[in-house]
């Protein structure tokens, strides 16, 4: 599996021969104008929330490449009534795909179109793959991470990192004790004042912990 980042919460995941995008926010983002989002692939687009700064690029990306467009009901009925394909989920639901087999779990944050409408309850999932990975989406740190571990070993867990609109790094620690995870991508940070980090200080609260924290430059990758 590879995971490429693309600034703030945007992923592509390549896993058994499939394309996944996530969360495309990509053309706005400065720290990212060196991406070029019509070279990107994509069977999948994976959606956590309907902010702007979670599915900025989703229709361009889907109108290029066909996608897929994989998210909450109310995410899925906005995209499926303009046309592209989509698949709905809701929380503890699982599907498998071509590439594996996904789940949505909860997630507490809040989420609304940049039009106003209601994008449903914010979520994350679990993608069991050739390898196994958690992407938290935003979200505050929560009790309910610690039901994933009961089933699903997670090789990785994708944490967001920024505090102000999620949980900070202290909390992201404490997340990856319950979900189970010592190997750990930071994600959502450093895209605007609100949410900048030092790396530094950041990756050293992870070493204490013997834990091992990822911060990629944009555009770089990782392979589990």
């Amino acid at each position: 599996m590879k995971i490429t980042f693309y600034g703030h919460a945007s992923l592509g995941i390549e896993t058994n021969g499939k394309h996944i995008i996530v969360d495309p926010f990509i053309t706005a983002n400065e720290l990212a104008a060196h991406i070029d989002i019509n070279t990107l692939k994509a069977d999948y687009i994976l959606l956590t929330h309907a902010h702007g700064d979670h599915v900025l690029d989703v229709e361009a990306i889907a109108q290029n490449t066909g996608a897929t467009i994989v998210s909450n009901a109310e995410i899925a009925t906005y995209y499926g009534k303009k046309g592209f394909n989509v698949h709905p989920m809701n929380h503890g639901g699982s599907w498998q795909f071509d590439f594996g087999k996904v789940k949505y779990v909860n997630a507490i944050h809040s989420s609304q179109f940049p039009d106003g409408t209601y994008g449903g309850n914010q979520g994350g999932f679990v993608i069991e793959a050739d390898k196994n990975i958690y992407i938290a989406g935003d979200t505050a740190l929560t009790f309910d991470m610690k039901l994933i571990p009961m089933r699903t070993k997670l090789d990785l867990a994708i944490l967001p990192l920024g505090s102000n609109f999620t949980m900070d790094a202290e909390d992201a620690v404490i997340a990856s004790d319950f979900v189970e995870c010592n190997n750990v991508l930071g994600y959502h940070y450093d895209t605007f004042g609100y949410i900048k980090i030092d790396h530094e200080a950041t990756t050293k609260l992870f070493e204490d912990k013997g834990k091992k924290l990822t911060l990629l430059e944009i555009g770089d990758s990782i392979e589990l």
